[in-house]
């Protein structure tokens, strides 16, 4: 699957150098589809999960007794429950404010108006700051708006999408409210395609991200084995239908 607006990665024309997560795999690569790569998480990688865990215990009010990723993983199901798509994203929002000293949108959207070099600049430093979080990625180039510029982050395999096995909390956990966070609250457009043939994903700072009605995400369908939730007769995740509806509503009150 290719982002939107973006040429496919064959024709790239340059490929740069890829951090890699700590992967315990023997391979040194992440494992098959289907099933759970391995990390050897570093004191680092452990006190972020540990950070963003309990602030996202604070600002939902939800508890987990696991540590690690584990921990990241049970929060976020948590958080899903009893609340909507909107809701969700909400919360995810809350949590990444939480994270920032005050008035740090407003900073950085002077600090980084949408060019192209804030585009490539910020997608440089997501690959050592965030490979924790979705595991090994690598910098590529990518056209946007006619425009080739490095500022493409491939994922290899989500380490987020490949632990919670959810399409809904891949969607309305961490796709939509990245995509809201960066374009909406900092002002750099952000789209995120994951793919979930291979559980890879890109994203390309400096694009826009899709229309949610043109969006080949909310088509997916659950996970029938390996997602907890899944319901396996839904021809699309029932998480993603509830966005689609809340989003609809939205626009009637709005």
């Amino acid at each position: 699957m290719q982002a939107l607006g973006v040429v496919p990665l064959s024709h790239h024309a340059t490929r740069l150098p890829t951090v890699r997560a700590a992967i315990a795999e023997p391979s040194g690569e992440p494992a098959p589809m289907g099933q759970k790569t391995k990390y050897n998480d570093s004191f680092f990688d452990k006190l972020f999960m540990s950070v963003f865990t309990r602030k996202m215990e604070e600002v939902t009010g939800k508890k987990t007794e696991l540590d690690g990723y584990e921990g990241l993983v049970e929060i976020s199901r948590k958080v899903m429950q009893g609340r909507t798509p909107l809701q969700q994203r909400a919360a995810v929002r809350q949590v990444l404010m939480s994270t920032l000293p005050p008035g740090a949108p407003e900073q950085f959207r002077k600090l980084f108006p949408p060019t192209k070099w804030s585009a490539e600049f910020n997608a440089f430093i997501t690959i050592p700051v965030f490979q924790w979080l979705v595991g090994p990625c690598e910098l590529q180039e990518v056209n946007v708006n006619g425009t080739m510029q490095k500022s493409l982050v491939k994922i290899q395999k989500c380490r987020y999408l490949e632990n919670s096995g959810c399409v809904g909390m891949c969607v309305n956990m961490c796709k939509l409210p990245t995509q809201d966070f960066f374009t909406k609250e900092f002002g750099l457009p952000l789209s995120m395609t994951p793919n979930f043939e291979d559980m890879s994903c890109e994203m390309v700072f400096g694009q826009m991200p899709a229309p949610l009605d043109e969006d080949p995400a909310f088509k997916q369908p659950c996970f029938e084995s390996i997602c907890t939730m899944a319901q396996p007769k839904s021809s699309v995740c029932p998480k993603l239908k509830a966005i689609a509806e809340s989003e609809q509503a939205e626009s009637i009150v709005a």
